[in-house]
């Protein structure tokens, strides 16, 4: 399982980000909160890898 992961999270990742109406949804909302979201998905993005990969020694 341990080697799967990153596959199935690259996985994940491409299925859920190709979206075009997301894209024109946030430059709808303007680009301000296109500029937050992103900031706010990639900090969480790497939150959860650090919790997965970092702090065991």
């Amino acid at each position: 399982m341990r080697r799967a992961f990153p596959l199935v999270l690259i996985a994940f990742l491409c299925s859920t980000l190709t979206s075009c109406e997301l894209v024109e949804g946030i430059f709808k909302a303007g680009i301000w909160t296109g500029i937050i979201v992103v900031v706010v998905v990639v900090a969480l993005v790497i939150w959860i890898l650090a919790k997965i990969f970092g702090g065991r020694s």
